[in-house]
């Protein structure tokens, strides 16, 4: 099977190089990471975020479907806003974490969530495996491939959006969600993002992505840029930083316990009870190298006599900071920070201290 293609891949043909992504061949750069890092820190920058998954939940028992598959409390959503939630198997662990849109009143469904690159089959499969166990009605619909969806980050990111929206995103608050008019295409607008700057996302039709992707004057930026900006901020990177074969993790050890409503049946919940009794052994904390070296995913984090303490699940050098930094599980004792630790780079430790996320004040 080949590799899934955004609406926009021919645009951006010939002027971005590409990557494969969670089965998707996406845009990873267009000019260079450093140049679209800064512009959206300093200016603005439009990525193709048009791999991420749309699943779109209606029906009279749709908010208990979305309430009992996802950790956080879906009845607190009124219409508009938005919310972030993991979603954990029966043990507690997370299989991916998601965006939870409780969508306006003239929508036509109930709930829209945003599982991550290559996840939608799976997350379909599994709305619909446990709708039909639970015999519930609800209607659910993967819409990935019906969506396109832009996002505009950095502090000229409101001005742009406004420009291109004759106004109409003005209204629309931090967390907040409508549908608009943008470039005169009806889009579903939220002001959320994964760069840590002001933004927004915009969800259009597949065939109207062009116009959309033309109204911003802006630098477009690739994977790589998003990749950058988001590990600055300590966010979490599926399939990276957490992986329920290769790296599984449950919402505490991953930082986002706050995600976690124990007053509430879902799926995972009394695992996730347990660990919230017990606590975690291993906490997920940010490391800047204070030598020479980029950490990379995959290194041994170790003591002062070489003990092992923990491993790096992301890194890179920040274009902000010009420091290397990483982010990864460490051992409590290992954990506060200021705790001084090595990395193990090319089998060299380098000395490092621990801190908590984010990197950067933005």
């Amino acid at each position: 099977m080949g590799l899934r293609k955004p609406p926009l891949h021919a645009v951006h043909d010939g002027r971005a190089s590409f990557t494969e992504f969670g089965g998707w061949e996406m845009p990873v750069e267009f000019d260079s990471i450093r140049t679209e890092h800064a512009a959206v820190r300093e200016a603005a920058g439009i990525f193709d975020v048009s791999h991420m998954g749309e699943i779109e939940v209606s029906g009279p028992d749709a908010t208990t479907l979305m309430g009992r598959l996802t950790t956080n409390d879906v009845t607190e959503l009124d219409p508009g806003d938005t919310q972030y939630a993991c979603i954990t198997d029966e043990d507690g662990i997370i299989l991916d974490d998601t965006m939870v849109f409780r969508l306006p009143d003239d929508s036509g469904a109930q709930y829209l969530f945003v599982p991550n690159a290559g996840h939608d089959a799976q997350m379909y499969d599994r709305w619909v495996d446990y709708r039909d166990e639970w015999g519930l009605d609800a209607t659910v619909e993967n819409t990935t491939e019906e969506w396109a969806m832009l996002a505009v980050q950095g502090p000229d990111a409101p001005a742009l959006a406004a420009d291109a929206s004759d106004g109409a995103t003005r209204d629309v608050d931090r967390f907040g969600a409508a549908y608009l008019e943008v470039a005169g295409v009806r889009s579903f607008v939220s002001r959320t993002g994964y760069t840590g700057e002001d933004g927004f996302e915009f969800l259009c039709p597949w065939d109207d992505a062009e116009a959309v992707w033309s109204a911003f004057d802006c630098q477009p930026c690739g994977l790589g840029a998003r990749d950058t900006l988001r590990l600055e901020m300590g966010f979490l990177l599926s399939g990276q930083d957490f992986d329920p074969d290769d790296e599984p993790r449950t919402p505490y050890e991953a930082g986002v316990g706050w995600t976690v409503d124990l007053d509430r049946e879902f799926v995972g919940r009394d695992a996730l009870e347990g660990v919230d009794s017990e606590g975690v052994d291993e906490r997920f904390r940010g490391i800047q190298l204070l030598e020479r070296g980029i950490p990379r995913a995959g290194y041994e984090v170790v003591d002062a006599d070489g003990e092992h303490l923990g491993h790096l699940t992301s890194g890179t050098m920040s274009p902000t900071l010009g420091e290397p930094i990483g982010l990864g599980y460490l051992a409590n004792e290992a954990a506060p920070p200021g705790t001084r630790v090595r990395v193990v780079v090319r089998g060299e430790p380098k000395q490092a201290n621990v801190v908590t996320p984010p990197f950067i004040d933005t």
